[in-house]
């Protein structure tokens, strides 16, 4: 990771998480991408442990990807509001 990247991903993580504002770690947006395969850095959101991974089925990005967009939007618009905020 170059010093830039790793510049604008610790803006992105400083936003806190995109849903409910707490400590946020970075989610690289799976949309478009193959197995395995990680996400340019500037597609990337804020999301808290619980969002992104350990809050469960609807809570978490990782445990149910449709109960989470459709509760809380898709990565999509989730990263326009990252951007606008940056």
């Amino acid at each position: 990771m170059t010093k830039n990247e790793k510049k604008y991903l610790n803006r992105v993580a400083a936003l806190g998480c995109i849903i409910c504002g707490a400590e946020a770690e970075i989610h690289h947006l799976r949309t478009g991408m193959g197995l395995g395969m990680r996400n340019d850095y500037k597609n990337a959101i804020p999301l808290c442990p619980p969002h992104h991974r350990t809050g469960g089925y609807k809570v978490a990005y990782h445990a149910g990807r449709l109960a989470f967009e459709s509760q809380f939007g898709t990565e999509i618009e989730l990263l326009e509001k990252v951007r606008s905020l940056l």
